[in-house]
């Protein structure tokens, strides 16, 4: 029965350790000398202070800008240095409020629309 079991186990721990370890690694490590500022989150910083992406949006408040979809990076949204995903369920009461949220505040800034509102306007997105 081992001289079954333990070649799979072998396969496994290599393949753990090549595809788990080496391979992120020397990816990260070519990505840091080819890359460097795409590698690290291409930061824009004005002096020493980091004050966004040129990976993640911005968040427009004027009537003339193009408003983004909702963001769920940081406490505020739009924070290049903790960008991530939302995951909440269609039954969380926190999405489901968001949701309500941003409807009310497109109605408000746009009082004269009277169509659907597209999803993506008012959710975050799921990448």
């Amino acid at each position: 029965m081992w001289q079954q079991i333990l070649p799979g186990l072998r396969i496994k721990l290599f393949l753990t350790v090549l595809l788990g370890v080496i391979y992120p690694l020397a990816i990260t490590g070519i990505s840091q000398l080819l890359f460097p500022h795409q590698a690290n989150g291409s930061l824009i910083a004005v002096g020493s202070k980091v004050i966004g992406s040129e990976l993640i949006g911005q968040n427009f408040t004027r009537p003339g800008y193009f408003h983004p979809r909702p963001s769920a990076a940081g406490n505020d949204g739009y924070d290049a240095t903790s960008s991530a995903g939302s995951n909440l369920g269609p039954t969380n009461q926190k999405l489901i409020d968001r949701v309500k949220a941003s409807i009310d505040k497109f109605y408000k800034e746009n009082p004269d629309y009277h169509g659907p509102i597209p999803s993506d306007l008012v959710t975050t997105s799921g990448s």
